[in-house]
This record gives structure tokens, sequence and C-alpha cells, in this order.
């Protein structure tokens, strides 16, 4: 296929972009290299419109097929992460406590070779709008680019993302209806108890204690009080309590972090958990007030575009490398919130036996860059043939 031709022949200079964009990474909204970068290429590349500033420090760039049509979306995510790596790679980090530990390196330069060969190519009619994304890792960039306009201002109808993932065959695709990601939110616990000597405890109240009974009857939240049938996870992940061995401390502070995939489920845990503080509390003669902070919802895939993204993988990589039944995850993404405005899917790529996401020692698999490249281009031609 002279598409895949095409991404063999430029593979050596995406892989050399992917590793700029390695050395020099940046966070959250901070992406005045990456950000410009990215323009500076799909200008480069011949889109006809290249905007920048969308969601902060978002950078969308339109291409226009062979005749009308309707307008589709591929996104990439540019930010790194804040963690120091370890993989010795001559192209490492150059920025200490900064690291493209997620692969959104890759994802950017994939995108920006589809977006190389699609302004070649135009063997498409409608449009393509190249959505590339600040602030994934916690900083909700994708709600920054919809709460700008990203969506009606360049009419885009259906949205398509695409993750790398360690653990799934080196250019194989793995995808689901429905949930692929869980929602992610956060509890804080406050604990307020009577500070005493600890030689005599029974002067105080103590948080800790409070808390540790808190911590076991969260905990047995999801295995006593959820259907089985619906997954759902409850960590509570640091207990702060106490300065020194021998004074019972005032108060304590529990946080931890729900996942879900239903939106009912979500809403149970919530209620739960502040009963299980408040209540608990109570019968120690302590105070305990829950703050439930919502994260990004549940990544929910729909089903006639799920089924198209596993056409497209099957066309690229072969029906046997196409997972179309793929567990979700319990991770969190911010394409949820692309996907409850648009119709879209989102898919994994794999990235081999390689160090987990968020890993010190990971680093994205350049072999994937054919697979993902063509992906995006296929998809493209394919969901608006000319």
């Amino acid at each position: 296929m002279p598409v895949v031709n095409r991404i063999a022949d430029l593979a050596d200079e995406i892989t050399a972009w992917r590793r700029d964009l390695h050395a020099h990474p940046e966070l959250l909204y901070d992406l005045p290299r990456t950000s410009a970068l990215v323009a500076e290429r799909l200008t480069a590349f011949g889109c006809d419109e290249v905007v920048r500033g969308i969601g902060g420090s978002g950078v969308v760039g339109l291409i226009r097929g062979k005749g009308p049509g309707r307008t589709i979306a591929l996104r990439a995510d540019m930010d790194a992460l804040p963690l120091t790596e370890i993989t010795g790679a001559p192209y490492a980090s150059t920025t200490p406590g900064k690291m493209h530990a997620c692969g959104h390196d890759g994802h950017t330069a994939m995108l920006l070779g589809a977006a190389q060969i699609l302004a070649e190519t135009r063997n498409f009619s409608g449009t393509v709008a190249l959505v590339f994304q600040p602030a994934e890792e916690g900083g909700a960039g994708a709600k920054a680019m919809i709460d700008d306009g990203l969506f009606e201002r360049f009419g885009i109808e259906e949205i398509y993302g695409m993750h790398n993932m360690p653990g799934i065959a080196l250019g194989a695709f793995g995808m689901c209806h429905g949930p692929i990601m869980a929602a992610a939110d956060v509890i804080h616990i406050d604990i307020e108890g009577r500070g005493a000597h600890a030689a005599q405890p029974h002067d105080g109240v103590d948080p800790v204690l409070v808390g540790s009974h808190i911590v076991l009857a969260a905990q047995s939240l999801v295995s006593r009080a959820i259907d089985p049938l619906k997954s759902a996870v409850v960590s509570i992940t640091q207990f702060n309590a106490g300065t020194t061995d021998n004074i019972i401390p005032q108060t304590a502070h529990l946080c931890g972090t729900v996942r879900t995939y239903d939106p009912g489920v979500r809403d149970l845990i919530e209620s739960r958990l502040a009963q299980i503080a408040e209540t608990t509390a109570a019968v120690f003669g302590a105070k305990a007030t829950l703050r439930y902070v919502r994260g990004y919802p549940a990544t929910r895939n729909h089903p006639a575009q799920t089924d198209f993204a596993a056409r497209v993988a099957s066309d690229v990589a072969g029906p046997a490398a196409v997972d179309t039944a793929m567990p979700p995850r319990m991770g969190a993404e911010d394409f949820s919130f692309f996907l409850e405005q648009r119709p879209g899917a989102f898919v994994f790529i794999g990235n081999g036996d390689t160090a987990g996401l968020h890993n010190p020692a990971y680093d994205f698999d350049d072999r994937a860059i054919a697979n993902g490249t063509s992906y995006w281009v296929r998809l493209v031609e394919m969901g608006l043939p000319a």
C-alpha cells in the first residue's frame, strides 16, 4: 500500500522528532517549545490552517481533502511527567525532574508524521483536524480545549485518540466498546481528635486509631457494597499524623483514589465514604469530614466508531493483531471529556515488553511508529473516502 511505503520512508525522520521531544520534556500547559515545534511543522507541511493557543497551549492543524465532507479529529497529547529519567538513552531528558514517561512524545511524533502524509496526498474528502493537546497528565487539557470552543470552532463531528500500552505486542492494537478507562477521583479525609500524652491515651481521642478504622471500612466498600458484576477500586494511599513517639496527635489526614466505570457506582462510593468517615469518627468521639474531588470521567468508546477503528487497525496490522475485546484499564484519561461531547473511539497500540507507563525506566518503542502513523492516515482515508 503506497501510504505504508511513504511512512517507511519517513520513519527515521519521525523517530528523530520523537527523540527530540523526548529530550526536551515540558509539563501540563507550560509547553512553549513543544507547541512551537508542532505548529512550525504543521505549517511547513502545508496545513490549510494552524491555530495555536486553544485551551492555553494546544495546537490545531486543519487539512482539507479533495472535496467537501465531514470533519473528524485526531488527537495527540504533548505533555510529560514530573519524574527523573533513568533510561540512560542517548536522547534522555535534558531537564532534571521531567521526562516523557507516558509516551506522549511518541503520540505527538506519530500524528505529525500522519499530518505530513495527509497534507501531501489529500486522498480524502472533507477535513481532518489534528488536535495536539496540552495537560493530559492531571491538568484536564481536553476540557480546556473544549471550553475554548474546539468542537464548534472547527466543526468537529467525530474524534479519535490513541495511546501506547506496554504489555501489548509491539504495533498491535487493543480496544473495546463502552468504558475503556476509568473515572479517577481523589479523596481527602480530615480527622479531628484530641491530643494527649501517649502514656495516657484515655485523656485523648486518638485520630490514628480512628483513621485506621476508616481505612479498613473504606477498603471493604468494593467487596461488600458494590455489585460484583461492576468494577471499582478504593485505595487509601496516604496516612499522615503525628510528630513524635510519645504524643497522641490532634489530627490525621487520609488521602487516596477512587476508580470506577459506572456513574451510579461513582455516586454510591462518594456517599458511602462520607458516611464511613463521619460515623466511624463519631463512635470514637472524634470528627471526620470527606472532601471528594471528581477528576476525569470514565473514557467510554462509542460502538460504531469503535467498530470502525477496529477495521482501520485490521487494515494496518492485520486482524490477528487487533483485540476488539480488550479488558478495560483502571487508569484514567482526559480523552473522556472529548467522548462526552462527540462520538469517537480511543484505542491502544502495543509498546511491547517495556517498563510500564509512569515508570522512570519507560521509553516509547520507535518501532511502533510505522503502525501508529499508518493507523492515523488510514483512519482518515477510510473514514472520509475521496
